[in-house]
């Protein structure tokens, strides 16, 4: 360890002391969340905003300029739905210790997090993309940059992708950072300033990261990147361009934006083909008597009145076949099943979600009324065949819609995704809350499945108490199914 290594380490405080303490009489540091030599972040609250959930960051006086709370009251009067939120920022006095502090949104998870469990799908990478290029677009118009863009500065607040604000500050600022150098900073940062371009060159670091959980390598001869395996093809072109050594080669973030916009659609899974076999040499027909041509006109009219006759029996039997009456234990299932030719569409950016930990399941208190039988809905998997009226089934559920999973992410799937939902039910029939009972292998899946289950409705009942449903949703190639139960 370096001298001024082991001065930093001397010099930087115990963060579990400050727990309890209280920030100018407003700030209350409940909980520490994480630290390092050089600065910590508190669970907080924030009363003026009336926030009960916040974060506090504080950092020594002395390891960084004043110029450092000047950016961050600058960020505190951006507003965009992909960026962390600051609300206050300022200097205070702990343990006879100047400190600048800076209160924020707070989020449940980052992508750091994830990434120290598993990689990121390229579905997954794509439906991050959209909302970090939304951020980085708003910035740079702005003249700014985020200036540290890493999996850690990537976060989760209520479903929705944001990036770190408290690193926002003017571009062509000199590169004087509080942190030390890092591999997400882009090659010429040792003698550059601030750009947009080394936002970028984060970028890609990042997105390699999200997708390999490993960083790439750097030739300093030859000046060139080398990647790690594991980077898809269709991702390949655009890490490549944010990671070109000349900044003046990386695209910019609306370039960027339009490229994923006019990116065309993963191909389909092809559907089978029928063999078609070489047909063997023509033979010479042997002549056919007088007898055998007077008789071929009606054997083919015959042939096609059997036809005709089994293809009008199998219709009509099809259309009488009544929809079976489940017992009353069983679940009113519902499927939602795209046709093959079905246009793709992309799944929704402001939605984008990172994996988290199963939520527990409802109070024990809440009580399930609902008694009566259910019965099957089955939605064909046919385009032209209508959906059979759900609230005659099924007389407990008003409306009922299914996931929307674009035809690409459903190609990834082999076998079944099966996803629980558990959702509260008021007087009124309307959801007020869902709840993962089982997410399932996949965090993506389980993010539709959730957002599904918060729109559904149910019929009213007399009693005051709220009940329960269990929602159960099933993912597969073809489509997505759906099966309601009352209780949990």
């Amino acid at each position: 360890m370096s001298v001024e290594a082991s001065i930093e380490t001397a010099l930087a405080p115990d963060w579990p002391e400050w727990q309890g303490a209280v920030i100018n009489g407003v700030y209350p540091l409940r909980r520490l969340l994480n630290g390092s030599d050089h600065s910590a972040v508190f669970l907080t609250e924030c009363k003026a905003r009336e926030v009960p959930d916040a974060a506090v960051k504080i950092i020594p006086a002395e390891r960084v300029t004043l110029a450092q709370l000047s950016h961050w009251r600058m960020a505190a009067d951006l507003s965009h739905p992909h960026l962390i939120q600051l609300f206050d920022a300022g200097l205070c006095q702990l343990g006879g210790r100047q400190f600048l502090f800076v209160v924020m949104e707070y989020a449940e998870q980052t992508l750091g997090e994830v990434l120290g469990h598993r990689a990121l799908t390229p579905e997954e990478v794509q439906e991050l993309l959209p909302p970090t290029l939304d951020a980085l677009t708003f910035l740079h118009g702005k003249g700014l940059v985020q200036g540290h863009l890493k999996p850690a500065n990537v976060l989760v607040v209520d479903d929705r992708v944001k990036l770190a604000s408290d690193s926002v500050r003017p571009a062509s600022e000199p590169r004087a950072s509080i942190a030390q150098p890092s591999p997400y900073d882009p090659p010429e940062a040792h003698h550059a300033r601030f750009s947009t371009a080394g936002d970028i060159w984060s970028l890609g670091i990042t997105l390699v990261e999200a997708l390999t959980q490993s960083l790439p390598s750097r030739d300093g001869q030859s000046e060139t990147t080398r990647l790690p395996t594991g980077v898809p093809q269709r991702l390949l072109d655009t890490v490549q361009r944010c990671l070109s050594a000349d900044p003046a080669d990386r695209p910019s973030a609306t370039q960027l934006q339009a490229q994923l916009a006019g990116t065309p659609p993963p191909p389909v899974v092809p559907v089978p083909q029928a063999i078609v076999r070489e047909a063997p040499r023509p033979v010479a027909p042997k002549p056919e008597s007088a007898r055998a041509r007077s008789l071929m006109p009606a054997v083919i009219a015959t042939g096609v009145l059997v036809l005709v006759v089994a293809v009008w029996a199998g219709l009509r039997s099809f259309h009488t076949q009544p929809i079976a009456r489940q017992p009353a234990s069983a679940t009113a299932q519902i499927s939602s099943q795209r046709p093959a030719t079905a246009p793709q569409s992309a799944p929704p950016s402001p939605k984008a979600h990172l994996p988290g930990p199963a939520v527990s399941a409802a109070s024990p208190g809440a009580k399930s009324r609902e008694s009566k039988p259910a019965r099957q809905a089955v939605v064909p998997n046919r385009p032209d065949q209508p959906a059979p009226s759900l609230t005659a089934t099924v007389p407990s559920l008003v409306h009922a819609p299914m996931p929307n999973v674009p035809r690409s992410a459903l190609g990834t799937i082999h076998g079944r995704v099966k996803v629980a939902v558990l959702v509260i039910v008021d007087r009124s029939g309307t959801v007020v809350d869902a709840l993962l009972k089982d997410p399932g292998p996949s965090s993506y899946f389980a993010r539709l499945a959730k957002e599904a289950a918060k729109k559904w409705t149910f019929a009213p009942a007399d009693e005051p108490d709220t009940r329960e449903w269990l929602l159960r949703f099933e993912f597969t190639r073809s489509g997505v199914t759906a099966g309601a139960a009352p209780g949990s």
